[in-house]
This record gives C-alpha cells, sequence and structure tokens, in this order.
C-alpha cells in the first residue's frame, strides 16, 4: 500500500484541515450575519438536470456515471452554483425574494487545466436570487470581501468586468463572437482587422479609476447606466480592497450578466474568488436575475492564508476533568496526556499545565 492518490486529488492532513474548517466556518459565519441562510446539496444529482443549470459549461467538466438504482446518467457536481440555483426554483420557489442562500463543499472536475492542477477541490459562497441590482451586488462584494477578511486574508483585490459589454455595443457587429475572442485576448492587431472602433475598449483596462474615465470617454449613452452602477459598487469597497477594471474580461464569465468579478489576494497565484450576476432557469422556462461569489478554498489554504498559530496545551497525566473542561470552556485545546511518558513535545503543544495555569513552552 502506498498511499498514493489519483492524479488532482490529494489529502489535507493538520492543522491544514483545522485551517479549511475555520475558513469555511468564519466565510459562513460573515455571511450568516448578512441574513445567508446555509443549504447542503447533495454531491451528485441528475446528469440532465444538471447540464441545462450549468449553462455555458453544461456537463463538461463533470464526471458522470450510471445510477444502479434509476438507471439514470449522474452527474457529480463540478460548481454548486447550479445546485443553489436548482433549489431557489424548485424547493424554496414559494420563499419571498430575494432570498438569501450560503453553501459550503466539496466539487470535482473531470480534468485539470494547465494552470491548476486540482480535481478535487472545496468551494464556497452566497447567492442572492431574485434581484441583480446594484444593491444586491453590491452587498455581494462586500460579503465576499468582509469574510475573506474574517478568515484572516489580507491585501485583498477586485478586478471588475462588464461580461455584456461587447454584445451592447456591437450587436450589429457580423463577427461579434471573433470580436469577443480577440478583445478577451487583447489582440489589438484582431480587433483592428474587424473593426477598429473597438481598440479603446482594451486600453480601457487597469487600476479601476483611470479605466472607468476611459470608458466614460468613449460611451455615447449606451453604458451610462453600467458605468454609473459599478461606480457605486466600486464606492462601497474602495477603502477595503485594491480595485481594477477589465471591461472586456469574459473568460469564466461565460454566464454572467451585465457584472462579474474576480478576487485576488498577494501571496496566491490566480484567482480565489469569482462572482457577478447572472439568470436561473425556472421549470417553466421563466428567468430569475441573481447575483452570487463562489470562493476557492484551496489556493487561500496552499498560501498559508488564513491560518492561525497552533494552540495546544498539554494536561500532564493526572490532571483533573474538571479543570480541562474549565480550560476548554475558556477556548484552549487540550491534550491529555494518556502515558506516563507523554511529553508536550511529542503531542505538538505550544503551551504546558503548570501550577493549574497554562505557561507557554
Amino acid at each position: 500500500m502506498t498511499g498514493l492518490l489519483p492524479e488532482g486529488f490529494h489529502d489535507r492532513l493538520p492543522p491544514a484541515a483545522d485551517a479549511a474548517s475555520r475558513l469555511e466556518g468564519r466565510v459562513l459565519g460573515v455571511a450568516r450575519g448578512y441574513g445567508y441562510e446555509q443549504v447542503d446539496p447533495p454531491l451528485a444529482e441528475f446528469a440532465d438536470g444538471l447540464a441545462a443549470r450549468l449553462k455555458a459549461g453544461g456537463l463538461r467538466d463533470a464526471v458522470r456515471f450510471v445510477d444502479p438504482v434509476s438507471q439514470r446518467t449522474l452527474a457529480i457536481r463540478p460548481d454548486i452554483t447550479a445546485q443553489v440555483g436548482r433549489i431557489a426554483a424548485t424547493r424554496m420557489g414559494h420563499h419571498p425574494r430575494p432570498v438569501r442562500l450560503s453553501y459550503a463543499g466539496p466539487v470535482l472536475k473531470l480534468s485539470a487545466s494547465e494552470l491548476d492542477p486540482l480535481r478535487s477541490m472545496r468551494q464556497i459562497g452566497c447567492e442572492l436570487i431574485g434581484l441583480d441590482t446594484v444593491a444586491a451586488a453590491t452587498e455581494i462584494v462586500q460579503v465576499a470581501i468582509e469574510s475573506l477578511q474574517a478568515a484572516g486574508v489580507k491585501r485583498i483585490s477586485v478586478d471588475f468586468t462588464l461580461p455584456d459589454l461587447v454584445d451592447t455595443l456591437a450587436s450589429d457587429t457580423p463577427d461579434l463572437a471573433l470580436l469577443r475572442e480577440r478583445l478577451d485576448a487583447k489582440d489589438a492587431g484582431g480587433v483592428a482587422a474587424i473593426d477598429s472602433r473597438y481598440l479603446p475598449l482594451i486600453e480601457a483596462a487597469g487600476p479601476f479609476d483611470a479605466a472607468m474615465a476611459r470608458l466614460r470617454a468613449i460611451d455615447s449613452g449606451n453604458l451610462t447606466s453600467r458605468l454609473d452602477g459599478l461606480a457605486r459598487i466600486a464606492s462601497a469597497i474602495r477603502d477595503q480592497a485594491a480595485l481594477t477594471l477589465d471591461p472586456t474580461e469574459r473568460h469564466g464569465f461565460e454566464y454572467q450578466s451585465w457584472l462579474g468579478f474576480s478576487i485576488f489576494a498577494d501571496g496566491v497565484r490566480g484567482e480565489i474568488g469569482r462572482g457577478g450576476t447572472y439568470t436561473i432557469i425556472h421549470g417553466d422556462g421563466r428567468e430569475e436575475a441573481a447575483v452570487g461569489f463562489s470562493l476557492f478554498a484551496d489556493p487561500i489554504l496552499d498560501a498559508g492564508l488564513g491560518d492561525a498559530e497552533r494552540q495546544r496545551l498539554f494536561l500532564p497525566l493526572g490532571t483533573p476533568s474538571d479543570l480541562g473542561a474549565a480550560l476548554r470552556s475558556q477556548g484552549w485545546v487540550t491534550v491529555a496526556a494518556l502515558e506516563a511518558d507523554d511529553t508536550p513535545q511529542a503531542q505538538l503543544c505550544s503551551h504546558v499545565l503548570q501550577d493549574g495555569a497554562p505557561a507557554a513552552l
């Protein structure tokens, strides 16, 4: 027995697993304070229903198998957001809007990307179903930032995008799909070959204020409401995060509507979260507005962000049980000696009980 795991899978050992639990608890705790109640959808469900709700991604990233009971194809979720949308549209369809829901759990992807080798990951997030207004989006971004701060993540930055910007400005362009692709790739030559009028969109990316000024300079009125709304969201979080804007970024935002955002932190390669406005589909085909975010726990934990100092109190052999209980009620993690030759060092303790009180080693 070698202990090897499949490619893209990993064990999380102490104290990292404790850090993961703490991260999850603090994020959900902040969300709960804003009125987001937790749901816990199953790891797998019928593939056809999940595919319809995953929208742009479909089941491309989902591991599928045949259920021996129903003989129907099931899929293991590659994303929890779609399941939360299903719950909001069906079992909680009667609930007054907006409905605020939070979640946390594992997701599984069929294959890893070149930039991210993980296939098994943990996802934490919040969804506000029933509104995609500026006020709703502001709340969602605020909850995301506050929850990360509560988990110990510092120097957060938020990169905004306007996913439907190109569709709004260039709806009559014959090569619209190609134009989106060239703008997303920041291919100035490719954009110029299609329509040079859209070259300023590539330049309108960078620090938030400068990028907004460039966008307003080329706005003929079609973007005014979007830009005003985005400015209000940015104003609400300006003192809590560094802000940037990339108005044509679409990678990962294929099913978002007017707003998208990515969250980054110093010391972590790539995104630690993503969110935006979108729609969920009801059984009668009706679409309902929503806004939400998902945090990716693994890169946060792998970078050591959100970790806390290990505080373990060693209780020598024979320590009265009521004293141990009293110390735990004070917040101490106690590790009791079970043999006479047990030591604080062997139990990875930071403190030892001496003369009835904790003493640092």
